[in-house]
């Protein structure tokens, strides 16, 4: 602004003359963009009462065309988990050793003790590996245990009781992306591996819950908070890793 070298409150200017407005640099001065243009086209139409235009005008016209700082507000995103190419195929047995078998009676799992010439009645498993950006805990993998050779998954379900169990479940579809609160999201369960070789299976849908076992043989198998007096931790044996 053109201007005598007198103080800033007192600047005198001419109306006609070009206006030249400093702005920071730096915008955390004045918190909110000034739109410039709109201000000076603004100015065009004020009728001054005299022909002292201080700086006190300048600003009130200017602050009445800030631009208003949008506020960007994080959106909640919905958990997906994407099926990887790698498979493990296994057998899966208790820290006691208890193999895990079909129930004959109904669709759930057993933890049975295999004698000698019944190893054909072990269930072999296909633990099918998922990735998710948003995976919590991030320790943790996430898979869907199938049945190998079938279409059976293993699912944590509610049941009349509220309390979710452990049960078997005939799937046709491919799963190959399973989001948070979809129907299959039941399927999915976070192995985590401690140790050696102890592993615990998590449910995704209802967090602190694990498969689990009872102390007792030829139990079913359920699921389980980790303060409940049962069996949390498991070897995978008889290991074979496909890429498909």
């Amino acid at each position: 602004m053109d201007c005598s070298d007198q103080p800033a409150m007192s600047c005198r200017c001419d109306m006609h003359e070009v206006i030249k407005l400093v702005t920071p640099k730096h915008s955390s001065s004045m918190k909110q963009v000034v739109n410039i243009i709109v201000a000076l086209k603004m100015m065009k139409h004020v009728k001054p009462k005299s022909s002292e235009f201080g700086e006190e005008e300048v600003l009130d016209i200017i602050m009445e065309n800030v631009i208003q700082e949008r506020r960007m507000e994080a959106v909640a995103v919905t958990p997906s988990y994407d099926k990887t190419s790698m498979t493990l195929q296994c057998t899966v047995c208790d820290q006691f050793k208890k193999t895990l078998v079909k129930s004959s009676t109904s669709p759930r799992l057993m933890a049975v003790t295999l004698r000698d010439g019944n190893s054909l009645f072990k269930v072999r498993f296909s633990l099918s590996m998922y990735v998710s950006p948003s995976a919590k805990p991030k320790a943790s993998q996430p898979v869907c245990l199938g049945i190998s050779k079938s279409n059976l998954y293993l699912a944590c379900a509610e049941s009349n009781d509220s309390s979710p169990h452990l049960v078997l479940e005939e799937i046709t579809e491919t799963l190959n992306t399973i989001k948070a609160g979809d129907p299959h999201e039941n399927l999915l369960f976070f192995r985590r591996e401690t140790g050696v070789a102890n592993n615990t299976f998590e449910s995704v849908k209802y967090p602190g819950w694990f498969i689990s076992t009872d102390y007792e043989d030829s139990k079913l198998v359920d699921m389980c908070q980790v303060s409940s007096s049962r069996l949390t931790n498991f070897t995978l044996e008889e290991k074979q890793q496909i890429r498909s």
